[in-house]
């Protein structure tokens, strides 16, 4: 008797909440993106020292939605490092030299929500912290910040599919996320010869920009959204 009344108290909850007609809606979550990166420097590439490699980044972060029906702007924002490594190819035994950038991101993303799933797109901007060099696997040490920009952007797009709901009320959602950095993030003080960054390459100056494609991971419940909770009254705050 107490699961039947259960079953029908949550109906009654969801059947209200549909009737309601809400102009927008909020959600909020957690979430969690990690896979392949790099710094990409073509100079360092063609450098008979050096060869691109691909490493991997793990970030974490929570984000606010503001929803429109299916469409809407998801504002995340994400913490930790993004990691490029440069093989050595001089034919010497020194190590490869791994550079982490770490960053506080910020990120605005219209979002498109249909039939389960999901496209993103929008840019992004980076507030710098840290940036670390050093062999593979052994300890680095803090270059110095002047060598780096404080707020590179870059340009992001992402889609994947619902895997625990889509409601609004809870979701889980799996999806892939690419991210291109256009902006140099090397300052021309760090791109000076006898000082390059992210390595010292030799040739001539080339920008450095960070590459991320990876998996996506994120938990979100729906807070609430303004509407009319019955037929002819105002439009009012409603909670999920």
């Amino acid at each position: 008797m107490k699961k039947i009344l259960f079953i029908l108290l949550v109906g009654f909850y969801t059947s209200q909440v549909d009737a309601q007609k809400l102009d927008f809606w909020l959600d909020a979550g957690v979430k969690v993106q990690t896979g392949a990166s790099m710094l990409f420097n073509q100079a360092a590439g063609d450098d008979s020292n050096f060869d691109l490699t691909i490493a991997t980044s793990t970030k974490l972060g929570g984000k606010l939605g503001i929803n429109w029906n299916y469409t809407g702007v998801s504002f995340d924002v994400m913490v930790g490092s993004l990691n490029g490594v440069f093989q050595n190819t001089s034919g010497t035994n020194a190590p490869d030299t791994e550079v982490s950038v770490n960053s506080v991101d910020v990120y605005v993303l219209f979002r498109d929500a249909r039939k389960k799933g999901y496209f993103e797109i929008g840019p992004k901007v980076s507030f710098m912290g840290d940036v670390k060099s050093g062999p593979k696997g052994g300890s680095k040490e803090i270059i110095n910040p002047d060598f780096y920009e404080k707020n590179p952007l870059a340009a992001v797009i992402g889609f994947g599919t619902y895997v625990i709901g889509n409601d609004g009320r809870f979701s889980g959602i799996l999806g892939l996320r690419f991210e291109y950095g256009f902006t140099d993030i090397v300052s021309s003080q760090g791109a000076e010869a006898g000082n390059r960054q992210p390595v010292n390459y030799t040739g001539n100056i080339s920008s450095t920009n960070p590459i991320f494609a990876g998996i996506v991971f994120e938990l979100n419940w729906g807070i609430g959204g303004v509407g009319q909770a019955r037929c002819g009254e105002k439009s009012k705050f409603i909670w999920f």
